[in-house]
Formats: C-alpha cells, structure tokens, sequence
C-alpha cells in the first residue's frame, strides 16, 4: 500500500508499506498497478502508540457491563441496576463504583438498591467488589475462606470483597472469557497499535483466549503479558514480558516474602512489574530491591505517589516507572480533596521522574484509567483534573515528551520513541491534522487510520 501524502516530521511525504514493513519514504511514489492508496491529506503519520498497560479480559468485561459511578446518585444506581440486562446466567454486573454516588456500599447497602438478582459491582479502582445478600448466598460467603472477604466482628461477611477476583471468578457460574473484538476495534480507533496486558497470574483458559483472539484477528494488536506464569512461554504471537507483582495496600507483604519472591523472579530470567500506589508500598519495595538486587527491565507500575526525596532512588535502581495521568483528568479533584496537600505534587509525577533519568511510559490502565491515549497525552501536558484545577504544575510534561511516551517500542516502555523510517514495522497511525497542530492540542487529535503490520485495521474505507 501507498500512504500518499503524509506529514512526517513536517514534511509532506508518501510512504509504501510492503509485506508488514515501510520501504520507502520519498516526496512522491509511483503508484503500482492495483496498489491500494491511502490518501493522508496532510495529517501526520506517527509510529502506532503502545499502550504499556492495560486490561484486556477486564476492559471487554467492563463494556457489557452496568456502568455505576458519576453523575448517578443513589436513585439513579437504583434505577440503572433494575434496568441493567443480566448475563446469560442471571447477574448483573456493574462497574466503576465511587462512593460519592451512594455511600460506602456493602450487602445491606446494595439489597437496598437492588435484590431480587444477584448483584457484582467493581469499584473504579479494581480493588474491591461488593455483592448483594443473594449474590453472597450463592458465592458461599459465610462458609467461605479468603483473606479478601470482608467480615463483621461476629464474622458474617459484609458482602465487600478485597483483591479476589481469582476466587470470585472459581465460584461465580461457569463462563468463559469475554469476546475481545470490540476491544481490538476501539484500540485501534485510537490509534493503539500494540498494548501490555498488566493483568497478573492469567491461567491457560485467559492464555488460550488471548492467543485465539490475535491469531483470529479479532485483537490485531500485539500484546505483550506481564501475567504470564514463570517458566512458561506464551504462544505466539504474545510474549511475555516483567512479572507482575501486586503490592496490595490492604495488606502489604513482609519485607522478607517480597525479597524472595523478587528473587524468584529474577531466577527464573523476568523483570518485576510491581504495582504500587502508595507511598508505603514504594519505600517496601525500594527496600526489597536492596535485598534481592535489581535487574534490567525491572519496572514500577502507577507510582501514583512518589516523595522527591525518593525520586533519585528510582534512577540508582535504573527502574523504570508506567504511570497514568489520565487519574487526574478522570478523578484528580478527589484525591486533592482525599489526600494531604502535602502530598498532592506529589501525584503522578512525570518530568520530575525525567529530568531524574527515570524512564517513563504513560498508559491507561484502562478501564480502571480512560482509554483514550489523546485523553491521557492531554492530562500529562495540563494535569487538569475534571473542574480545571492543576494537580502539581511542576510535573506537566511538554506536549513532545508526552507524545515520545506512548511511542516507546512495546518490551521498553520508557525507551526511545520509535521512528518512521525504512525498515520499521509498518504499525502507523495517521492523525486528522499535521504533527505541529496535534501537539498544541493531543487532547483534540481524532486518528484517520490505524496500520498494523501493513495492514488497515481502522480507517482507509
């Protein structure tokens, strides 16, 4: 294919894709009996982005699902759970709770709202699910053992459900993994070429779905794990990329557990991907890194409170940190509300962490973060959070670096932007306007065409 008319790096340019590579970039190709052409008209052509992580299973689960938070108030949760379609095997499923629509939610709470079904509902973090009194009959709460199932002093369980998701899947009725084609097809909408699926632990029935879901096409993108099991390979087209690893706020793990098991992981030849969110689970972490020794690729996912004081230490360690500062554009105003101003600057940082040498990768973590790359490129150069306010001027990236962090090649996040250049796999993006009027708005920017692999996944007709 010829793609006709691109501005690259402020050049008009045409470009030829052959056989999943760009093979030639010049001011003007011929075009070849019955090659198919793709007129830019002036919009820039970009490397596809990479989305470094996100959740796969999770997002496509989370689009056929009850949506549960703002601007609902509790009549209207009430409302949207009586109207929401059950599965097919009878509960309904919500997602994206804050307690600002009804209060901190257990099984009274929720029966309230809604009981003649069975009842799920995910908080916006992914930490916590609450069900109603016949969801936790039918779930065996009072008889069952888990260390994430919330209970009263008497010990009867309050119908909250902390990081078990493992377990809420054994014992909910049997279904299999959700179709992930309109997953692929919003990716590609926006431009996302290739993503890190940051889900931890996946079995062989997650392992089997994802591979048939990209060997069929329906999830063009590729996709790297950092859930795949050690010591096992996944099946290509995946590859499996750090371990991760959840430091879970509810409960931290012993110093000495997470040194070992970082050792472990080192052993088996991976990188650690380590969730932390919190400042406590950082200076863990850091020390544990001390004790097991660091490795190349290591990497921190969110980081979404990092002290100053800390910031050398990341780049010592030569860690590299995945970050959203699509939280402060979806939510900001309630951790600057929830949090100590103290530690508001401290939110998500971004040029501090550059400037420091640490590599950085932005990313979604959708559908806990928004999606939309552009969307999070827009939070990372203004920090907005949803009623205008600036969560923490000091770390705004400039609109380049922002854009140079979702371009890193997909096993390096934080790494180089990937280039258009001969040679380069053909996973492009051709954007509505020229590079220059993208990058005084990424937020505004609608992509034209998505390319993987030399081929038109959305757009081009």
């Amino acid at each position: 294919m010829i793609v006709r008319g691109a501005d690259l790096d402020g050049t008009r340019t045409d470009l030829r894709l052959d056989d999943g590579v760009v093979t030639e970039i010049a001011p003007a190709l011929p075009r070849r009996p019955a090659e198919p052409v793709v007129e830019a008209a002036g919009g820039a052509v970009l490397p596809g982005l990479v989305d470094h992580h996100l959740h796969l299973f999770a997002l496509a689960a989370a689009l056929r699902s009850t949506p549960c938070g703002l601007p609902l108030d509790a009549a209207g949760l009430a409302r949207a759970l009586g109207d929401a379609p059950a599965d097919e095997t009878g509960w309904v499923r919500g997602t994206g709770y804050v307690e600002t629509v009804a209060g901190d939610l257990d099984a009274a709470a929720l029966d309230a709202l809604h009981s003649r079904r069975p009842v799920r509902i995910q908080h916006r973090s992914g930490a916590l699910w609450t069900v109603n009194g016949l969801a936790a009959a039918r779930l065996g709460l009072a008889a069952a053992d888990h260390p994430g199932i919330e209970r009263r002093p008497d010990g009867t369980p309050t119908g909250r459900l902390w990081r078990a998701d493992d377990w809420l899947r054994a014992h909910l009725p049997p279904a299999g993994p959700p179709d992930l084609a309109e997953v692929g097809r919003r990716l590609a909408a926006v431009g996302i070429t290739a993503v890190t699926d940051a889900t931890p632990d996946l079995d062989t029935v997650a392992l089997d779905a994802l591979t048939g879901a990209v060997r069929g096409g329906r999830l063009p993108q590729r996709v790297h794990l950092l859930g795949a099991p050690l010591g096992s390979t996944p099946a290509a087209p995946l590859t499996a990329g750090p371990y991760k690893i959840v430091l879970a706020d509810s409960g931290l793990p012993s110093l000495d557990d997470l040194a070992d098991r970082i050792r472990a992981v080192h052993a088996a030849g991976r990188a650690v991907a380590v969730h932390c969110v919190t400042r406590e689970a950082l200076v863990l972490l850091l020390v544990a890194l001390d004790e097991a020794g660091s490795r190349p690729g290591d990497r921190i996912e969110h980081a979404a409170l990092v002290p100053p004081e800390l910031v050398p230490d990341l780049a010592a360690r030569g860690l590299r940190v995945v970050t959203q500062p699509g939280f402060l554009a979806d939510r900001g105003q309630d951790y600057l509300r929830d949090l100590p101003v103290a530690d508001h600057a401290d939110l998500y940082r971004c040029r501090s962490l550059l400037a420091a040498g640490v590599p950085l990768a932005l990313s979604s973590d959708a559908p806990y973060g928004p999606l939309d790359p552009w969307a999070v490129l827009g939070a990372a150069v203004t920090r907005h959070t949803p009623d205008g306010t600036v969560a923490g001027a000091g770390e705004t990236l400039p609109p380049r670096a922002a854009l140079d962090a979702y371009l890193a090649a997909l096993g390096c996040p934080g790494g180089p932007a990937r280039r258009v250049e001969p040679g380069a796999p053909a996973d492009l993006v051709l954007l509505d306007r020229p590079l220059a009027a993208a990058l005084r708005a990424l937020d505004e920017v609608r992509v034209d065409v998505t390319i993987i692999a030399g081929v038109a996944v959305h757009g081009a007709g």
